[in-house]
């Protein structure tokens, strides 16, 4: 079982931001997180930004008990692996997806650069798969489809969240009653994702995740485009032409192995809004992207 912190505790532990969700739920019982040096680390934020995460958790958004559609969500802020812009990549989204009755929980995960992590690169992946199982352990308590649990990402959190949907080596089992939990998502919703650590990689995402000479082996491995498999979960992805951050090219190598695999996708190419696409006020015909989502989950049967 996890363990719940309410608002008013948790106010004391991260008073800038915890306000805004209604619950935050740490992943990992009490002495048991993986890939840890056991150091007690703080909760570092600036500037609506987080720099550095003690307790890796959710922060969860419900919608009302008369609009819930019974599907979830996990969004993963981007930041090149760097940082977590929680708000404008997490909880303006997670508020959007409440207005369709989808409940979202915005993934505090840890940092490669975080000193206490043992195996930086895999800091991510564990917390993100524990989420799910989290989500999954707690479906009845929540009024969920174990079925519709998706993950969403921007930026480097839509690698995190590719990963997650990729990635079949279970790298976050403790031994509790979660590990017969599928970490799988059902979906995923990838907004300007960094997917490849190869010729096209957003150099920044690569160096934090992977270090500034990965080897080979190390670059495949988490180059997304290279890992789909006939399991990968459905997928929508959204991103501009003149995206100057990251590549446009590693979502379209990404669509392409998707392709190949029979793996349903809705792939958006805008002409604008570079590698700032945000919930609202986009230019052009990137404002649309909210709408053809809502219609993909729809028409995925994944809100009714």
């Amino acid at each position: 079982m996890y363990y719940r912190i309410g608002c008013l505790t948790f106010l004391i532990l991260l008073s800038t931001i915890a306000s805004e969700a209604q619950e935050f739920i740490p992943l990992w019982p009490s002495g048991k997180m993986p890939n840890t040096k056991g150091m007690r680390l703080k909760d570092s934020i600036n500037n609506e930004r987080v720099y550095q995460v003690g307790v890796p958790g959710m922060f969860a958004f419900f919608p009302s008990a008369q609009e819930n559609k019974q599907c979830a969500v996990i969004i993963c802020p981007g930041g090149g692996y760097h940082h977590l812009s929680y708000q404008i990549s997490g909880f303006q989204l997670a508020k959007w997806y409440n207005t369709m009755g989808i409940a979202a929980f915005v993934l505090n995960y840890r940092l490669p650069n975080s000193p206490d992590l043992a195996k930086p690169e895999t800091g991510p992946l564990q917390d993100a798969q524990r989420a799910i199982r989290v989500i999954r352990a707690n479906v009845t308590r929540w009024n969920l489809q174990p079925d519709k649990i998706g993950i969403m990402g921007v930026s480097a959190g839509g690698h995190l969240a590719a990963s997650l949907g990729n990635i079949t080596d279970d790298v976050s089992a403790i031994g509790d009653s979660l590990n017969v939990i599928s970490f799988r998502p059902d979906f995923t919703i990838l907004v300007s994702p960094v997917i490849t650590m190869g010729q096209y990689t957003h150099k920044g995402s690569r160096e934090n995740l992977l270090g500034k000479t990965p080897s080979k082996e190390m670059v495949d491995k988490y180059s997304m485009e290279l890992q789909v498999k006939s399991t990968t979960p459905p997928c929508f992805i959204a991103g501009a032409f003149n995206d100057k951050g990251v590549d446009p090219r590693n979502s379209l190598y990404f669509y392409q192995a998707l392709l190949e695999k029979n793996i349903s996708t809705s792939f958006h190419v805008f002409p604008q809004g570079g590698h700032n696409i945000a919930l609202r006020n986009n230019p052009g015909s990137t404002q649309l992207w909210t709408t053809l989502c809502e219609e993909w989950l729809v028409e995925m049967g994944f809100v009714k």
